[in-house]
């Protein structure tokens, strides 16, 4: 495949698999045409008939699904298994948990990818989001392999566009939709359990040294906004915050999203401010970051359906 051909959004991923489909059509009905002609005009050179079969055949191919992928991103290592296409999976991270078991090669850290490692599981696709830098991504295409950049959602609703968009490049386009016509289902019976309820001030922190506030225009913003709450940090540009800002908002509710003995140890802290709200009802919890923090359908609904219980 040349690199003209190469696309680096999930936008185009769509756009280049619907194409692909009518490519097929249009070569099918091309070499149709052809053949006629080669039947009516017998004295066509072979020469120039065996070329036009070599692109037919080349034209045809740019439809179909990857069958050799590299994931940079855990959360889009995680995709893969969710849709089935682990088999397809020919090398990660070192970070990508869900992969351990089945001993994928590891082609990469979290933000270094070894290059030689990529090259000898000999992939068709690299799949990668935002950590990986713009120099890696150029070196892997100028080895003429594809590279699919997925951006960090924005919505919930652009996930599951991401999702399924992930599902038709991999071949799994009936898996996906399943699992977000399931996932959105879920999401409208959360939203409608909470329709009666007052609105609430939350905090949803992402980072704890220094502490890190979800921030309007993402995917994780969705977790609050329905399930009818206020995001205290919707107003400002950069998540970076101080205890005095979380004080001063004074939230309902304070969520963590951290993993062990770090995310219990900031939980005690918050309690000690007695005049927090979040602190005098005891509405201060802690969400599996590996879960909220990794974008897809069911990740999303497995963190929604958490926050919701320990909202009642």
């Amino acid at each position: 495949m040349q690199p003209p051909l190469f696309f680096t959004t999930f936008a185009y991923c769509e756009a280049r698999m619907r194409l692909g489909k009518m490519q097929m059509k249009f070569a099918s009905a091309l070499g149709f045409h052809y053949l006629c002609i080669f039947k009516l005009h017998f004295r066509i050179k072979m020469k120039k008939l065996f070329l036009f079969l070599l692109g037919l055949i080349a034209f045809v191919a740019q439809g179909q699904p990857a069958k050799r992928i590299v994931s940079l991103a855990p959360s889009l290592t995680q995709s893969l298994y969710f849709l089935g296409a682990q088999d397809q999976l020919a090398g990660c991270t070192s970070y990508c948990e869900v992969a351990k078991k089945d001993k994928k090669p590891i082609v990469a850290t979290a933000v270094k990818l070894n290059i030689e490692k990529l090259l000898s599981v000999k992939p068709d696709l690299v799949i990668v989001m935002g950590l990986t830098s713009t120099k890696d991504i150029e070196t892997i295409r100028k080895f003429g392999i594809e590279v699919a950049l997925f951006e960090s959602p924005k919505s919930f609703e652009e996930m599951c566009q991401q999702f399924t968009n992930l599902g038709e490049i991999v071949g799994k386009q009936v898996q996906a939709y399943k699992i977000v016509a399931d996932s959105k289902q879920k999401i409208d019976k959360i939203v409608a359990s909470r329709k009666s309820k007052p609105y609430s001030k939350i905090f949803f922190q992402i980072g704890i040294d220094p502490i890190f506030s979800v921030l309007s225009h993402t995917y994780m913003d969705d977790y609050i906004t329905l399930l009818k709450g206020e995001n205290i940090a919707s107003r400002l540009k950069h998540g970076t915050v101080g205890r005095e800002f979380v004080i001063a908002a004074n939230p309902d509710y304070i969520f963590i999203a951290a993993m062990g003995v770090v995310g219990d140890v900031e939980k005690k802290t918050w309690l000690k401010y007695r005049s927090l709200n979040a602190s005098k009802e005891k509405r201060i919890f802690i969400v599996d970051a590996e879960i909220a923090c990794q974008p897809n359908p069911i990740n999303f609904v497995h963190t929604m359906e958490a926050l919701v219980k320990q909202m009642k």
